[in-house]
Formats: C-alpha cells, structure tokens, sequence
C-alpha cells in the first residue's frame, strides 16, 4: 500500500495488539484433507516475519482468532512464539471483549486483520482493521485498509509493516 491517510496513521500508533483470522489471511483459504482429515494448509513466511518485527521493532502483540480447531495454527503460532491463540470461535466480537479485559486494553488499542463475514463484527469494533487484497466484498467494505497481498500471500505482513512504520515515526 502506497498511501495512507493521516488518521489512519494515527490509529496504527495506538496499536498495542494485533489479532489475525487464520483461513483467508495467514493461509490461502485452502486445505489439504486425507481420510485422516485436515493434513496441510500454506503459510507465508514473510506473515511470520511480520510476527517477529512486530515484536523487536513496534512492542505489539499478535493474537490468532480462528473458527477452526486446527492443531496445525497451534504448531505455526508455536512456531512463531504467538502465545495469543483462540481456537473453535464463534463469536469473534465478543471474544474480543475477553482479551480487552485481561490485557486491560482499549478497543482502539487492537487491530485486525479478517477476510470474510465471520471477520466483520470484530473488525467494527476494534481501532484499526484490514483484509487482504482477495477478501470477499463484505470484509473491504468493512476494512479500514485492503492490503496489496492476498491471503496466505503476504497480506498479514504488509498490515505489520503498516503499524510498525507509523509507530517509528513517533520516534522521529
């Protein structure tokens, strides 16, 4: 993304926490199944990059939120030392008000990134929210951002990146 607006500057320096939907964003939507069932999904590495500057460079947090009960997001969130990972959910606005309290966060404190309308409620109610560039329509209208990459394809990192450069410039 070339160009943000100013007040969307300002929203992404008050971010403390970022949560992420996993199917759509951190993958491609696809899954592989056997007999066995789930066996695979793809993930970026540059998304789990993101995870780590997000980390050294801003002071922000990363969360996963996901419908599913995959072992497999567990093994990725391990991977990328995320200790913020909400399987089996439902209802993600409503969680939401769970993290807030135990981390005694504000809303506009927490962004996040979802790509269809199991996303839209969580990203109404938090202060910064985006999808990727394939999202379905409800999730762009929705969408304080759309992000260049698709799902599964970079799009969680390019919303790192968006976070990480407006929080430098509050220490230029």
């Amino acid at each position: 993304m070339n160009y943000i607006d100013f007040e969307l500057i300002k929203k992404a320096k008050s971010i403390k926490l970022l949560l992420t939907d996993c199917d759509g964003v951190l993958t491609d939507t696809g899954v592989y199944y056997s007999s066995d069932g789930e066996e695979l999904k793809r993930f970026s590495l540059r998304d789990g990059m993101g995870v780590e500057r997000l980390r050294k460079l801003a002071d922000v947090e990363t969360g996963i939120i996901t419908g599913e009960n995959s072992k497999i997001v567990i093994k990725r969130a391990e991977k990328l030392l995320i200790n913020n990972i909400y399987l089996g959910v439902k209802d993600k606005a409503e969680l939401l008000f769970e993290i807030l309290q135990e981390k005694n966060l504000k809303s506009d404190e927490v962004a996040f990134i979802g790509d269809d309308t199991n996303d839209i409620d969580i990203m109404e109610t938090v202060g910064l929210s985006a999808c990727p560039a394939d999202a379905t329509q409800f999730a762009k209208d929705s969408a304080d951002i759309v992000v260049e990459s698709r799902g599964g394809y970079g799009a969680f990192r390019d919303f790192a990146e968006i976070i990480i450069s407006a929080k430098q410039k509050i220490k230029e």
